[in-house]
Order: structure tokens, then C-alpha cells, then sequence
């Protein structure tokens, strides 16, 4: 450190005080644009700007790779984004536990949230007792830009293995599309009749893209089960 000036006292300089959570924490996000809350999160005004340049809005960050995130902030701090996003798509999914499911959108409240972002299909489960209510929401498999596995044996093995009396599956169409395809309806099939082998119940299964999703209960490729008063079939 340079010597204090004669007569004089050198005062060390204070904390930098960053603006933009000076305003968060006066006025909450909802005051904050997409650009001024990806700066507190990222700690670097060209860094936002570099991520938003190239994913364009918070839901494209949303599904970004650690990978090419990590070419803007680094490894580290990439994986921590990562995360933090994986985790408020789960917390988004979340309900009390043993809340009831009587409809399909009710369960479209419960599994859309964990599509967010997605660049790839993903199957998903949520696992009700007799009652039809649930019991736990487990991603079944991961699969590319245009298909996944649809596993029958894993998924009757995890309606056994949670105790479930029904499930309702959910896919997503990385596409936007909602639209189930012949296979979409084919597989569907193939679950339901396999769990009314074991006594179990395919309550509906839900294509989901983006905020719109199909419910292939209420088409018709599904004996119907959502009614206030009526468990499935089981």
C-alpha cells in the first residue's frame, strides 16, 4: 500500500455496491428485466449480455448445456447455474404430499413444470394409490430431440416398487407441438394393458410442449378414470 499522504489519514475504499441488487432487494424481481437478474446471478454485465445474445430469453438458458454455458461464465459457475435451474424445475413440479389428482389438469400441474426448457424427450411418472393420491413423481427415462424410452417393465416395476395403485405417465414434445403420434398412442397401449395384467392402473398419460399438453384419457386411447368420486380401475 502506498504511504498515507502527510498530515492525513488514507482511507481504504468501501465495497462496490452493484446497483441491480440494490433494486432486488428494495423491490423484488418482478422489478428486475431478464438481463439486470442474469447479472446478479452471473456477476458480470458482459457475461448476461453474452448468454442472452446466444439463448435469447431465460427459458432458452433454461435448456443450455453446462457445456455451453461454461463458454461464457466457466465451469464452475456453470454447473452451479445448471443445478439451480434443475432445481427450480423440481420445485415447480412440487405439491403436498397426498394431494389428490382428479383431473388431467391436475396432473398437467404437477409434471408440466419438469419439462421446462427441454431440448430433449423426457418420460416422467407421477405414482397415485388408490385413492389417487400421490404418492411420488420420478423422471422414467431420457431420451433425444424427437424420442424416449418407453419402458414397460421399469415403469411396472416402479408402480410395485412405490406401491402405487395408478400412474399418469407425461412425455414432452421438444418440437412445441402437442400433438401424440401413432407411437405416442401405441406405446400408451401397451402400458395399460400390462398393468391390468398386475391389477394396476394407467390413469392417463399427458404430451406436453411448452405450456400446451394432450391428454390421451380425455382423447379417448384410455379407459377414463378422472371423475371426483372414482378411483381407477385397479
Amino acid at each position: 500500500m502506498p504511504p498515507a499522504p502527510a498530515g492525513g489519514t488514507r482511507i481504504a475504499p468501501g465495497p462496490v455496491v452493484n446497483p441491480d441488487s440494490t433494486h432486488y432487494a428494495r423491490m423484488g424481481p418482478e422489478a428486475l428485466g431478464e438481463a439486470e437478474l442474469l447479472r446478479l446471478v452471473v456477476g458480470s454485465a458482459p457475461a448476461a449480455s453474452a448468454l442472452l445474445a446466444e439463448f435469447g430469453s431465460a427459458s432458452g438458458l433454461l435448456a443450455a448445456s453446462p457445456a455451453s454455458l461454461a463458454r461464457h461464465v466457466g465451469n464452475a459457475r456453470a454447473v452451479r447455474m445448471h443445478a439451480a435451474f434443475a432445481l427450480a424445475r423440481r420445485a415447480f413440479g412440487e405439491s403436498p404430499r397426498r394431494s389428490r389428482v382428479g383431473s388431467a389438469s391436475d396432473a398437467a400441474r404437477w409434471l408440466s413444470p419438469r419439462f421446462t426448457g427441454l431440448a430433449h424427450e423426457e418420460l416422467h411418472g407421477l405414482f397415485l394409490n388408490r385413492r389417487l393420491e400421490v404418492i411420488s413423481l420420478r423422471r422414467l427415462s431420457q431420451g433425444s430431440v424427437d424420442h424416449t424410452l418407453f419402458d414397460v417393465r421399469l415403469i411396472l416395476g416402479e408402480m410395485l416398487r412405490t406401491g402405487a395403485q395408478a400412474v399418469v405417465l407425461a412425455h414432452n414434445h421438444p418440437s412445441g407441438d402437442p400433438e401424440p403420434s401413432s407411437d405416442d398412442i401405441l406405446v400408451t397401449r401397451r402400458v395399460v394393458e400390462g398393468a391390468g395384467l398386475l391389477g394396476l392402473g394407467v390413469v392417463d398419460h399427458l404430451v406436453v410442449a411448452g405450456l400446451d399438453w394432450v391428454s390421451l384419457a380425455e382423447r379417448g386411447h384410455i379407459p377414463p378414470a378422472w371423475s371426483p368420486t372414482r378411483s381407477p380401475s385397479v
